[in-house]
């Protein structure tokens, strides 16, 4: 893999904690500058402590888009340059789809998919006018195979795959790289002190507890082993279009897209048909 080292300049959203402030980190220890967003700015403190002026802290709601585009404006003015953009913010919502209430719903697409957009259509003017960069927008296996209890969820992250996989055709072209970063389990607060519950309807409490069983016979794993490996990805010359992180992702996909292609196939006289 070919890669090439020069100092740069990052936007992370989410990066009071969970993978935003682990990378946020590793990109300031070896030298390169970060204006780091959080919907509380307090949180980003230790970092300017620890870096000083290589840091420049931002308070950010990323459903709020006149606010995004001044945040990556004030960036692009302290910093003169963007060179990787990290769409992290985000949660998720537990439960199932008839639970699921109107604000919950909005909330979580405000947050997941259209978040990105707006951090996304903030930042391509100045990534265009410079010639280059490299958005990584931080999905998930849920954007690419679906479970029960995460149906809003994985519509959320299902949008924001489907944004960018065209978002990367169209602006390839002009020198700008995408990548769609796809975690398995990490031990980050997703599922606990960031997350959000529906109210719990007891008929699918079958549905609950098994999938509650089977995520409680995973150990999570630890998520700073992530930070070399994003580190590698945005120095590499020609990054891929995804990447998954760890190695639970690949085998639960490669079954779920088989079992498509198999489903497809067996219905093919009839769709012929259409």
């Amino acid at each position: 893999m070919s890669t090439a080292r020069s100092t740069k300049t990052w936007f992370i959203t989410g990066a009071s904690r969970g993978f935003g402030r682990i990378w946020a980190e590793a990109a300031l220890k070896r030298g390169d500058r970060v204006a780091a967003t959080a919907r509380h700015p307090e949180t980003l403190q230790p970092l300017v402590d620890a870096y000083g002026d290589a840091v420049l802290p931002l308070a950010l709601d990323v459903t709020d888009r006149d606010a995004t585009v001044a945040a990556v404006g004030r960036a692009v003015e302290t910093f003169g340059r963007l060179d990787v953009v990290v769409n992290n913010a985000g949660y998720g919502l537990f439960g199932m789809v008839e639970e699921t209430t109107e604000e919950q719903a909005r909330a979580q697409i405000e947050t997941n998919l259209l978040g990105p957009l707006w951090v996304t259509q903030a930042v391509l003017p100045h990534l265009r006018e410079q010639g280059g960069g490299h958005i990584l927008q931080v999905s998930s296996i849920g954007g690419l195979a679906a479970f029960p209890t995460l149906a809003l969820y994985n519509a959320s992250k299902w949008g924001l795959e489907g944004m960018s996989e065209a978002l990367a055709q169209e602006v390839g072209p002009l020198g700008i790289r995408v990548t769609i970063v796809e975690p398995g389990p990490y031990g980050t607060d997703w599922s606990t002190g960031s997350a959000v519950h529906t109210e719990p309807i007891a008929a699918y409490d079958p549905i609950r507890e098994a999938r509650r069983a089977g995520a409680t016979a995973r150990a999570p794993q630890d998520p700073q082993v992530t930070a070399d490996v994003i580190l590698e990805l945005v120095d590499a010359e020609e990054p891929p279009l995804r990447l998954f992180l760890g190695p639970y992702p690949y085998p639960i996909v490669k079954a779920a897209y088989q079992k498509r292609l198999e489903t497809w196939e067996a219905w093919q006289p009839l769709a012929t048909r259409a």
